[in-house]
């Protein structure tokens, strides 16, 4: 069962609404807290936004769910009264999702920052308020935190009266609930299930009925290390885990960047990695990204443990090379050296929460030769929207080997690249348009990185 379902049908709080029941509009917003605890430090009270209409019931276990009837007082919280004083509801449907958004905001640990308060609701779309007005009631939130400090955000914002006075007692609420460990039900018919983010979009009636085999709370998945240059991560890590992991940021500089265009907050705060590779989508944001970084995959059928490149993973249009009994464990990559560049490109219909048309992102690894010229001694390119799966360019990068980095390089790559691709027309756009739109992304990708180049000889 999902959580939406539960919470509506068997607990009777309809506060939270049935909208798209793809992720995508945000109206079944709630809260799920728990304790995380971070390496030489007591566990920590933690807060994310999850789309209920995609979370199954087995993911909430052990921790506290909060849908928009646990935020009430006496009198409107000042979030909701926020959204009333500025105008910002009109026929209301869409206001309980932005109301639990900014109430996770309220509890996490970003700096409240309006920019921060606007980006906590990019999972929350409006039909008929028109944006200024939840942008103004937005403002207004992130003002209420201006004084916080180093406070818990759960003990601030019950102190301060934005939210229900019994936030302050929780942590200690789930330190006594006993561990237990849950992964649903056992069997060789038994489906994997991480975030359930894609699943229960494709395959809502089948899943309800399966027996499955929870992933996402298994600590033996979990968990982001950085160890002999490289960065090796569980499967189960969230987007959100990958993106606002502080090492991942020093390598990545412009991670937080890319990982906003991938999906929308609620979706990255459940959404696993390795749920995006076996998706198998040819467009999967993450898979590209992770193909242009030479990845391994370890996968386990329980008993063996073998490892493949992601760049064999895909062995056709929805099709793996895994085994039904296998899931991934983990998966490495190796950190950029100083003389590294990497970066990720997406062109879709909107900038935030949609899908790809095409995708792309590249690695280079440079170096000088005898005379002081910088050249490419690696690269790694990846593309997707473009063929019946994410595709890894070998031809491309393997001629970027040793060149120096100019226009005509650019031009003859682009060449390249159109030969290794298979794109078709669809909703997305047309095989033409999307051999235009990767050659735009790989002229994209050299500017970015040698901004001396000139772009009009590239026309």
């Amino acid at each position: 069962m999902l959580l939406l379902d539960f919470i509506r049908y068997h607990q009777h709080l309809t506060g939270t609404k049935i909208g798209c029941r793809e992720g995508d509009c945000g109206a079944c917003t709630v809260l799920l807290g728990e304790l995380k605890t971070e390496l030489n430090q007591e566990s920590a009270l933690n807060y994310r936004s999850v789309t209920s209409c995609l979370t199954p019931l087995g993911n909430v276990q052990g921790k506290h769910v909060v849908s928009i009837e646990g935020i009430n007082m006496q009198e409107l919280n000042p979030i909701q009264k926020a959204m009333s004083d500025e105008s910002a509801t009109q026929c209301g449907f869409c206001t309980p999702g932005f109301i639990m958004s900014l109430s996770g905001f309220c509890l996490s640990r970003k700096e409240p920052s309006p920019e921060n308060a606007i980006a906590s609701v990019d999972g929350n779309i409006c039909r008929c308020t028109g944006y200024k007005s939840i942008e103004r009631a937005v403002a207004c939130v992130s003002d209420l935190l201006k004084t916080r400090d180093n406070t818990e955000p759960a003990l601030f914002a019950a102190e301060q009266k934005i939210l229900p006075a019994y936030f302050s007692g929780i942590r200690e609420r789930l330190l006594k609930m006993e561990a237990y460990e849950f992964s649903g039900k056992e069997g060789s018919n038994a489906r994997f299930v991480g975030g359930g983010t894609d699943l229960y979009v494709q395959k809502h009636d089948e899943m309800t009925h399966a027996s499955i085999r929870f992933m996402l709370e298994d600590q033996s998945l979990k968990g982001i290390e950085i160890a002999d240059n490289k960065c090796i991560l569980g499967a189960s890590s969230t987007v959100t885990d990958f993106g606002e992991n502080p090492a991942l940021q020093s390598y990545f500089p412009e991670l937080k960047a890319y990982i906003k265009l991938i999906s929308s907050t609620p979706i990255r705060n459940i959404a696993t990695i390795a749920g995006n590779f076996v998706n198998a989508s040819p467009i999967g944001d993450l898979t590209i990204f992770f193909l242009a970084l030479e990845t391994e995959l370890e996968l386990s059928d329980g008993k063996n443990v073998r490892t493949i490149p992601l760049r064999k993973f895909h062995t056709g249009y929805k099709q793996l090379d895994k085994r039904p009994e296998e899931f991934i464990t983990r998966l490495w990559f190796e950190l950029p050296f100083p003389n590294s560049k990497f970066n990720f490109e997406k062109v879709s219909k909107r900038t935030h929460l949609d899908i790809a048309s095409v995708n792309s992102a590249l690695s280079l690894q440079l170096e000088n030769d005898a005379q002081g010229n910088e050249i490419i001694s690696k690269a790694l390119l990846s593309a997707g929207g473009v063929g019946p799966t994410p595709v890894f360019l070998e031809k491309t990068a393997a001629f970027l080997k040793g060149k120096t980095p100019d226009e005509s390089l650019i031009i003859d790559i682009i060449k390249i690249a159109q030969t290794e691709i298979k794109p078709i027309s669809d909703a997305r756009g047309t095989e033409v348009y999307k051999r235009l739109l990767l050659s735009q992304l790989i002229k994209a990708h050299f500017l970015k990185f040698f901004p001396q180049l000139k772009a009009e000889a590239l026309l």
